[in-house]
């Protein structure tokens, strides 16, 4: 016969040092191979526990039994569990796969149940229990709380919003947002300067005092954010194109405004397309219904029909498209109509820089310089090809990376090598854009997953930025978080500024943060207020997009575990926001927020629908999940009415 898979009970009680049960019952082998398993699991984490005290000893108190959890939980899953698992499920016992929140109290107990199905004596062990599975979900809800205020009624998930610049000077588009469901107002530091964050946040505590509830502001500090610099402008082109119908006929012409060229353009006419200055004496001759003649940059003949005058100026309409420049001649007939008039176009903007890339390009990445294409060969025996280049905004970066290592742009739609390394640039092949190319603009991101970078953990203008943050700020973001030090770092400085209470949120968007995650945790555990932020966004990038699901599961494990509030951010309802209409996709990734304690939008024109919608979302699905745990309430798509008992099903066949 076979061996059997399972040890004998003969054979683990020995090794236990235990007389073996007279049960002959083959669960009972499978018992005490498990006992032995798991007492084995609860030595290492009490052991784990008590080689990091003194990590434990700068924990805040509030947080003392949480960083216990934490650390058990990690010391539970160093191996693999799952044949453990298995044999769990096989006995009909809990099979700890849902033990994040209270690991030794889940061990203890499965291993309580263990020694009495195997007639053993158990010793109550809770006083070694940092949580239970009661205790443990007060902590969460209390330590959220302190992070991220109450959750509204029937909502257990808060949901934080992006606010954009016009929130600075205009209420009411705050007002619009708290009283759409905004609980959280996150301002980017990125972006504006600190008078505007004052003038934002001023509006924040009004509307929130206005509807008699608490909205909290989170500052997100911009931090070392690796991004391209300027690309040179291309030269100054506007089209002047009418609106056209399915037979490519003008059904409203393009209204240009033209005014004098002292006037600041774009402000003095309410229904133009566009303006341009002129000269003012050739303006003053223009009247109504007269003919402004020219040729447009491409030589194609083209003509302005004069619509309105007053004392701003003029509006001319054109029903062709074209293309003017300030090389561009625009002629009018005198009074008389014998002679000519003519000036040129002004205030026409230069296009934004732009530069193209495909697959097998070489681009070169530059410690500093305007973006654009450089010319290669001097002479005419020589080809003339383009070498793109830009700059990166920490060039210091060019020093710390190696050949062969990837690079990514702008979230990941640009990928290359790094092939050659200077004193001053990278030489970088690219390898991954669509197949018609793609175009690289300046202030996008850059990533390097492969690469040990040392930046500083706050830039000075972080620093500066904190000053704002301590007067108006519930919370910090503490981006590209990597070491623990950071995190201290950043606790520092909020207690030289008197804000010891300010909770920290860890944005985790890095590679080396996912990795370094438990011991930013127990960091940010040194203060009284503290969260997780998963920023899937260059989280994606710098992992990989077919490890996200897997990377951000990790981190809401992890985050349960510690007992401490996670945001679900980056890209939720991004499409209904930017246009008005989700995709399928999205709503059912807004639904998955709900395993965490905040999801974030970002703006955009349809972003009160976006909260909206994400508010009725979350609200369903709080009747349906609870962190990992499915709740079985009473299905929509079944019900009593649908059962028919026996007695029931033999009347109707007698019928």
């Amino acid at each position: 016969m076979p061996r059997s898979k399972f040890p004998t009970p003969k054979s683990i009680a020995s090794r236990a040092g235990r007389k073996p049960p007279k049960d002959s019952n083959p669960n009972t082998a499978v018992c005490l191979s498990l006992i032995e398993k798991l007492s084995t699991l609860q030595r290492t984490m009490l052991e784990r526990e008590a080689a990091m005290r003194p990590e434990l000893a700068r924990v805040s108190s509030q947080y003392q039994e949480s960083a216990r959890n934490l650390i058990h939980y990690l010391a539970l899953r160093v191996d693999d569990l799952r044949p453990i698992q298995e044999q769990l499920a096989w006995l009909g016992l809990s099979s700890l796969g849902r033990s994040e929140s209270h690991v030794l109290a889940s061990l203890n107990k499965v291993l309580g149940l263990l020694h009495r199905l195997t007639g053993q004596i158990w010793v109550d062990k809770s006083e070694e229990e940092p949580a239970g599975s009661i205790s443990s979900r007060r902590l969460l809800e209390s330590h959220t709380v302190e992070l991220l205020g109450k959750a509204p009624e029937g909502r257990p998930v808060r949901i934080m919003v992006t606010l954009p610049s016009n929130a600075a000077v205009d209420y009411s588009v705050v007002r619009e947002l708290v009283d759409a469901g905004m609980d959280i107002a996150r301002i980017n530091c990125a972006h504006d300067c600190g008078e505007d964050w004052k003038a934002m946040a001023a509006n924040v505590r009004r509307a929130a005092k206005a509807v008699q509830r608490d909205v909290r502001i989170l500052m997100d500090l911009g931090g070392p954010k690796i991004r391209t610099g300027e690309v040179a402008p291309r030269p100054p082109v506007l089209r002047l194109r009418p609106k056209r119908d399915e037979y490519g006929r003008a059904y409203r012409p393009f209204r240009l405004g033209i005014q004098r060229n002292a006037q600041t353009p774009h402000n003095v006419f309410s229904d133009v397309d566009a303006c341009i200055g002129v000269d003012a004496n050739w303006l003053v001759h223009l009247r109504v219904g007269m003919q402004i003649d020219f040729a447009d940059a491409r030589g194609a003949k083209r003509h302005l029909l004069v619509v309105q005058c007053d004392a701003h100026g003029a509006v001319a309409e054109c029903i062709k498209t074209a293309y003017l420049t300030p090389e561009v001649s625009l002629r009018i007939k005198d009074a008389e109509g014998k002679g000519a008039l003519s000036t040129l176009a002004e205030h026409i903007d230069y296009l934004p820089g732009v530069i193209h890339l495909h697959r097998g390009d070489t681009m070169y990445v530059t410690k500093d310089g305007l973006g654009g294409a450089a010319s290669m060969g001097d002479g005419d025996e020589d080809p003339v090809r383009e070498v793109a280049h830009i700059a990166c905004t920490l060039p210091q970066v060019i020093d710390q990376v190696h050949v062969g290592e990837r690079i990514w742009f702008d979230d990941g739609r640009i990928g290359g090598i790094i092939r050659r390394i200077g004193t001053d640039r990278l030489e970088v092949e690219i390898t991954h854009a669509r197949e018609g190319g793609e175009k690289l603009v300046g202030d996008k991101g850059i990533n390097l997953p492969d690469s040990e970078l040392s930046l500083p953990a706050l830039t000075a203008k972080d620093v500066q930025d904190l000053s704002v943050a301590a007067t108006v700020a519930d919370m910090v973001g503490l981006s590209f978080v990597q070491q623990p030090q950071d995190v201290y770092l950043l606790r520092e400085q909020l207690n030289q500024r008197g804000r010891s209470d300010i909770g920290i949120v860890l944005k985790i968007e890095t590679l080396k943060g996912f990795e370094n995650l438990p011991e930013l945790m127990l960091a940010a555990m040194s203060g009284d207020c503290a969260g997780v932020m998963i920023a899937r966004g260059d989280l994606a990038v710098e992992c990989g997009y077919e490890r996200l699901a897997e990377v951000q599961e990790e981190i809401l494990w992890c985050a349960e575990a510690a007992h401490m509030p996670v945001i679900w951010a980056t890209q939720v309802l991004e499409t209904l926001a930017k246009t008005g209409l989700p995709s399928r996709a999205e709503i059912s990734d807004a639904g998955l927020g709900v395993r965490a304690e905040c999801v974030m939008l970002n703006k955009g024109p349809y972003i009160t629908a976006a909260i909206r919608t994400l508010d009725d979302i979350l609200r369903r699905m709080a009747h349906h999940q609870a962190k990992k745990r499915s709740l079985l309430r009473a299905l929509r798509a079944w019900n009593d009415s649908k059962i028919v008992n026996p007695e029931q099903q033999q009347d109707m066949q007698t019928v």
